[in-house]
């Protein structure tokens, strides 16, 4: 297993085989890593889940490319099949760039949320017996998570023909947010992964709420 990690609240661990919504992930993820005793311990968890990556804290671009390093060399030693390689992989870097430029860039400390000058965030990827599992949580802005719940319930109510027009469109639009993402970050994933958008959103105070999202890629 790779890990990678800059934090001692570390969050990687037990969920990853159990295809549930991101924000219930997450919560078990926590859960499990306060109730291990040791490194020992921790170690022999993930690897009985079979999570492959864990990472929580800061992120930068130069991290995304030594996580995304990480998970190339991993899944070159655990799946054969070179076009599954390429899908998760591309479902790894549509994630992490979306966790990246889209993040509320707030840690908690002391029971509350605090402004950072850089995005912080926590990514899990495990395999699973249907192929393999994605999950990233970050902070957001509270009011834009009604927004961003459309945006994925339109993406999951869509076939993939609809979904690539959906694309086409988007990208012709030119319709960016502030951070230049225009949901095609999140069309792209959805297509990628051939599978729907599972998500949770755990409000944490009136200005922020924690957004959790489980992609599964399967083989």
């Amino acid at each position: 297993m790779e890990r990678v990690d800059n934090s001692v609240d570390n969050s990687g661990g037990g969920p990853g085989v159990s295809p549930a919504l991101g924000g219930v992930l997450c919560g078990i993820v926590i859960s499990s890593i306060l109730m291990l005793h040791s490194i020992h311990d921790l170690y022999d968890e993930l690897e009985r889940k079979r999570v492959m990556l864990t990472f929580q804290g800061p992120l930068s671009a130069e991290l995304i490319s030594a996580l995304l390093g990480a998970m190339e060399r991993r899944m070159e030693g655990i799946e054969q099949d070179p076009r599954i390689r390429r899908r998760v992989f591309n479902v790894v870097m549509e994630c992490l760039q979306n966790l990246f430029h889209h993040n509320n860039n707030r840690i908690v400390q002391g029971g509350r949320t605090m402004s950072t000058d850089e995005p912080h965030g926590v990514v899990m990827i495990a395999q699973t017996t249907q192929g393999y599992q994605v999950l990233t949580g970050n902070f957001m802005a509270e009011g834009d998570v009604e927004r961003l719940k459309g945006h994925l319930d339109r993406i999951n109510s869509l076939p993939p023909e609809q979904l690539r027009e959906l694309y086409r469109e988007t990208l012709a639009n030119g319709t960016y947010s502030a951070k230049g993402g225009g949901g095609l970050g999140m069309i792209d994933i959805a297509r990628k992964s051939g599978g729907k958008l599972e998500y949770g959103f755990v409000p944490y105070d009136k200005d922020n709420a924690f957004f959790s999202l489980n992609v599964n890629v399967t083989n």
